[in-house]
């Protein structure tokens, strides 16, 4: 078997987000409680009055398929006369180990100024020129202040400084930060100006949407009487979030979603707040989910087909059947999972099929994270998750849903009503401890 088959295959697996149209797009609405990110999000934007804005909150877990159902929302609000704004907030502006509403600004602020090409960056210029003596103090610009020469250009440079400052040197960070937060208000309302003078470039009926993705993979950072950063950003900030003129969807922590502050959330954004489930796998019995099982196996063989397209899943990918629905459900229905399994898995052979050793490998390689990212206090609780599908409303829950130890489900009851439902992940059920603690519970 050629290794160059194997390598195109393993690199097929990358966890990276799918374009709007590609064709290895596999529709998981039946399996993750009817999901939809048209009609959840979508629809809202194109209803809502002229001149009127919406914002609205996107969760789910890290890794879980957000962004990729982001790009086709965008592909689709474009196609409905919106002009789009995507921005993935922690590869050019944030720091997601330790963020701040102060950061978020900047980058809307500096992906806005790249994106409205067309519009009058003059508020923003004049902004810039009040603070210029405290931000020149940072020794972050060589951008000489010239009324003349301060073009869109200049400005774009000088915000994309900042955000770099802010994610890449810690010993910055905060000194930008105190330099800005007095004037975050003053920077919203040159930022509006700069916004309504792109409106004007836009058809009558045209709408101006951004996109924030990746908030969700902001690390919670607890501060005090059972509060977080989270809640410093989401909700003390919210009436600065829900204020720019324009329609917004922010992806947040999916620990938030499911938190006592979820009604908080509710009441200052727009709406109930969208999260997007995780295939189902299992039952409430703990029994396989046939259906979400072979959700999954039509993602792995789209891939497959796009290098192989003769080779059959169940006996030239993989060994057997039962070891390619195996894998499948130590996946937990999590989709980044499914990837990184299947990639090590690929790894570990030197020639088709997959072989149960070489899922195996991938397969512990995945659990050790997991043993070292549950704390010793945990197992109990995760157990107790384990049998009951339900979650306590605290921290120590929150964590281990933020972490992905815990994932959720939804699904519809025979009364039609929406029902979220959470369970271990997968991998760590055959873990030591897990099992040690689950006896201890018996």
């Amino acid at each position: 078997m050629s290794q160059d088959l194997i390598a195109k295959l393993a690199n097929g697996f990358k966890p990276v987000p799918l374009p709007a149209e590609s064709h290895l797009y596999v529709d998981l609405k039946a399996v993750r409680a009817d999901a939809d990110v048209y009609r959840d999000l979508g629809r809202k934007i194109l209803r809502s009055p002229h001149n009127e804005y919406t914002y609205q909150l996107y969760a789910g877990h890290r890794g879980g398929g957000k962004s990729t159902e982001l790009l086709r929302l965008k592909k689709f609000l474009e196609d409905n006369n919106c002009f789009v704004v995507y921005f993935v907030a922690d590869e050019e502006d944030i720091d997601p180990e330790d963020a701040q509403y102060t950061d978020i600004l900047i980058a809307c602020t500096r992906n806005l100024l790249k994106e409205l090409k067309e519009a009058n960056s003059t508020p923003l210029k004049n902004w810039l020129k009040a603070r210029w003596q405290d931000l020149i103090d940072l020794s972050l610009t060589e951008i000489e202040l010239v009324d003349a020469k301060l073009e869109t250009g200049d400005l774009i440079k000088y915000f994309g400084k900042l955000s770099v400052a802010i994610r890449d040197i810690p010993s910055e960070r905060q000194k930008i930060r105190d330099k800005i937060n007095p004037h975050t208000v003053t920077l919203l309302a040159a930022l509006n100006k700069f916004i309504d003078d792109e409106k004007k470039q836009l058809s009558p009926d045209q709408k101006l949407v951004m996109l924030v993705d990746n908030l969700d993979r902001i690390v919670p950072i607890t501060r005090g009487e059972n509060r977080t950063n989270h809640d410093e950003i989401f909700l003390d900030r919210a009436n600065q979030l829900t204020g720019l003129n324009c329609h917004i969807i922010y992806t947040i922590p999916i620990s938030m979603a499911y938190s006592n502050r979820a009604n908080d959330l509710r009441e200052r954004y727009d709406g109930d707040l969208m999260v997007l489930p995780m295939i189902r796998v299992y039952d409430l019995n703990n029994n396989p989910y046939d259906q979400g099982i072979n959700k999954i196996q039509e993602i792995i063989n789209k891939r497959i087909r796009q290098f192989s397209p003769t080779k059959r899943l169940e006996t030239d990918i993989f060994e057997s059947q039962e070891l390619l629905d195996y894998l499948c459900l130590m996946t937990g229905g999590h989709v980044r999972n499914l990837m990184l399994l299947m990639e090590s898995a690929f790894d570990h052979i030197d020639d088709l099929p997959i072989t149960r050793k070489a899922a195996q490998r991938a397969i512990t390689q995945a659990r050790d994270v997991y043993r070292r990212t549950v704390e010793h206090n945990q197992w109990k609780l995760l157990v107790n998750v384990h049998k009951t599908h339900q979650i306590q409303n605290d921290q120590e829950h929150r964590k281990l849903l933020f972490n992905r130890c815990i994932l959720q489900y939804g699904y519809f009851d025979d009364e039609e009503e929406f029902k979220s439902w959470y369970d271990v992940h997968p991998l760590i059920t055959k873990i030591s401890e897990f099992i040690e603690a689950l006896e201890n519970e018996a």
